[in-house]
């Protein structure tokens, strides 16, 4: 048997295939990261390569046909870039933005909660006060001072730190909820029987918490990472709005609906009407996804 066949058997498997929602939210966020992924044979156009655009083409109307043939099924925007083709490489930008910002908050934040909940005392103390802390400072501001600095210390390489702004703003605001919610489950583990055994029996610290505590804590974690994909990608958008994310010349999400929102008033609409549904028919899938995940790892639920 099969590890998918085992899966399906099992609790939350049966939950998966019963709940339609969830099956239709996995659906939609498979198709947008099998987009995102073969961007290069997927997409009709390349928005990268610039020989091939032409300024005659832009701001074409959606279902724009040349010749008794179909070229721009949703339109162009002001440069003759193909809104469909875009729109599969802007989610290529903000799903890699949102899952490296979101695998770097979970490492950072699992491994300090795991260390202030298991050792306790001042380590945990502190930690906790550096979590109060960085919850004072949002996403966006933060990003906005990393891109200050960094176009103060570096003002020739704007777009080669865009993305590393992003990642960076992300995970310095993010981390923090794993952190306490790691930190809350460890404080509830380490005074269970097969902890004290394995400390009994000469065990190392490390060891426990990485091969006893760990997996028991990681279900929580599941299910804030699922969700944050989807507020990490909406972050990224928004920065990419305000002009701190990517640079113009790279077709994100957030990037498309600020150029498309000059041209809104104008009768360009699809410039910036697609693009802000692809970014929330992401956003959605991936929470109901989180929804969904939340629920069946939920015993209390079933």
């Amino acid at each position: 048997m099969s590890r998918l066949q085992r899966w399906l058997d099992s609790d939350v498997g049966h939950s998966f295939r019963s709940t339609p929602t969830a099956v239709a939210a996995a659906a939609v966020a498979l198709v947008c990261l099998f987009g995102a992924v073969f961007a290069h044979w997927v997409a009709p156009h390349n928005p990268f390569d610039l020989a091939t655009l032409e300024l005659s083409n832009a701001r074409l109307p959606p279902a724009w046909s040349e010749g008794g043939q179909l070229q721009f099924l949703l339109g162009t925007d002001d440069q003759g870039r193909d809104i469909l083709s875009a729109l599969i490489y802007g989610s290529r930008i903000s799903l890699a933005v949102g899952l490296a910002s979101v695998l770097l908050s979970v490492l950072i934040g699992v491994s300090l909660g795991l260390v202030a909940g298991f050792r306790g005392g001042w380590l945990d103390a502190f930690l906790m006060r550096l979590c109060d802390v960085m919850l004072s400072f949002p996403a966006i501001l933060v990003a906005l001072l990393i891109a200050g600095v960094g176009r103060a210390l570096f003002p020739n390489a704007h777009e080669s730190l865009a993305f590393g702004v992003l990642i960076l703003s992300i995970t310095l605001t993010g981390w923090v909820q794993y952190a306490r919610t790691v930190r809350g489950a460890t404080l509830v583990e380490r005074n269970k029987e097969y902890v004290q055994a394995a400390r009994v029996t000469g065990v190392a610290p490390l060891r426990i918490m990485r091969r006893h505590v760990l997996p028991n804590v990681l279900g929580p974690v599941l299910v804030l990472a699922t969700i944050q994909v989807a507020t990490a990608i909406i972050t990224e958008a928004t920065l990419s709005f305000l002009g701190v994310g990517v640079p113009p010349t790279s077709p994100s999400l957030g990037t498309l609906i600020r150029v498309g929102n000059d041209f809104l008033f104008s009768g360009e609409w699809w410039i910036t009407v697609f693009p802000g549904l692809m970014l929330i028919l992401i956003a959605l899938s991936v929470n109901l996804l989180g929804d969904w995940l939340r629920d069946a790892l939920n015993p209390r639920l079933r």
